[in-house]
């Protein structure tokens, strides 16, 4: 069973494309495995922040704690 994609898998695929790199490329030049890099376009849940962060940082971005606005049910 695939895993939909996340906003971050988008996010990646996006920046790659605009930056003409393909999924091999990405993955030499931010030094994670060609299979990290399919499995985080794929949105898999499961994968290491540190190394996501290595990705992001070709694109001058990364992930961190965001708050989250609950709201209550009536």
């Amino acid at each position: 069973m695939k895993t939909p994609p996340t906003q971050l898998a988008a996010f990646v695929k996006e920046m790659r494309r605009k930056y003409r790199l393909t999924q091999v490329d990405l993955a030499d030049k931010s030094g994670v495995g060609l299979n990290f890099v399919r499995n985080l376009e794929q949105g898999k849940p499961t994968l290491r922040l540190d190394k996501i962060n290595q990705v992001l940082a070709l694109f001058n971005a990364e992930c961190g704690p965001v708050a989250i606005t609950k709201t209550t049910l009536p």
